[in-house]
């Protein structure tokens, strides 16, 4: 069995996403991740060797009992693992091995964004909306980052179970016509139109391309970054109310999917650069918008997590539930 965490044995939790590697110790049992660091994915040839680096620069001369790393990408029972949107792949026990652990866990990155949803306080989140959440009912978290992820947290007996998923890959949910032109220009572009095609990183600039085409206006390539700060600029403006309004009526077809009375939570990287548009968006229009069920879904909680590094507590949360002793 493996120890419980202590300064002499902590245990190592990481959060793996396509741009950044967020890594910590836990140090005590019920202690929130300490030492954080992020390391940038591309600076390193593999999971083992960043979590290498993390180590020499921030742990001293500890060794850690036990890991669990939350991946952006697919996680299978034999241990293997492959990020979607960078060039990390691999198998747990090699990485064990590699660092001398006594035990890992892998898991969807945003299966323990759901599962450190219990450890957020009202300072970790923006509210968009005046709803209340509905006692032990299920929750999700969407989050576009480098993906847009999905996953819902429902309670078994006395437990919380993460259910992560891939709703990330479904069809987008185009409901003006100027989205419906947006929809086709990308699915004559792309051959498909997935949500994350949109609603992530990546997806927000090709978004800022194709509402520019549908002015028949010429663009400087703009990154990311770039869109978010240029919020005087009246085409990234569009861009990012697009973007919100989509979001939103993503976000309720979860809360539909998950009857997630508890709340749908927003992570990722993107949003909290522009909170002042987003509060101010179709957001939580459209996240209601959908007969006959308005009702149902006006009474579900919606929030921006803002907390740095909420993952980091939820890989944390699932060696707690293990009962290593």
């Amino acid at each position: 069995m493996t120890a419980s965490p202590s300064p002499q044995r902590p245990w190592l939790v990481a959060d793996v996403g396509g741009t950044n590697a967020r890594f910590g110790l836990v140090t005590s049992p019920g202690a929130a991740p300490g030492r954080v660091h992020v390391l940038a994915v591309r600076d390193h040839a593999g999971l083992a060797e960043a979590a290498a680096t993390y180590l020499a620069r921030h742990a001293g001369d500890v060794r850690p009992a036990a890991a669990c790393v939350a991946i952006a990408g697919p996680t299978a029972e034999n241990g293997d693992y492959r990020l979607t949107n960078a060039h990390w792949a691999g198998n747990a026990a090699e990485v064990r091995a590699d660092l001398g652990l006594d035990h890992i866990e892998l898991m969807n990155d945003f299966e323990a964004l759901a599962l450190a949803l219990p450890t957020l306080g009202p300072g970790d989140l923006r509210p968009l909306g005046d709803a209340a959440p509905s006692g032990d009912a299920p929750a999700a978290v969407v989050g576009p980052g480098t993906g847009l992820g999905v996953a819902g947290l429902i309670r078994a007996g006395d437990r919380l179970v993460a259910v992560p998923g891939e709703g990330g890959h479904v069809d987008l949910p185009a409901a003006t016509e100027r989205e419906h032109r947006i929809v086709t220009m990308l699915r004559e572009e792309r051959g498909t139109a997935e949500a994350e095609h949109l609603l992530s990183g990546e997806g927000l600039t090709r978004l800022y391309e194709l509402v520019a085409r549908l002015h028949g206006v010429p663009v400087e390539p703009l990154s990311t970054a770039q869109i978010c700060a240029r919020r005087t600029d009246p085409l990234c403006y569009e861009t990012l109310e697009t973007f919100c309004s989509l979001l939103g009526s993503f976000a309720g077809n979860v809360a539909l999917t998950f009857g997630a009375r508890a709340g749908v939570y927003i992570g990722g990287g993107i949003l909290p650069r522009i909170w002042d548009v987003l509060r101010r968006s179709d957001f939580r229009r459209r996240f209601e918008n959908k007969p006959p069920v308005e009702s149902y879904l006006r009474a579900i909680p919606t929030a921006l997590i803002v907390a740095p590094t909420p993952a980091l507590a939820g890989a944390a949360a699932r060696l707690a539930s293990l009962e290593l002793v």
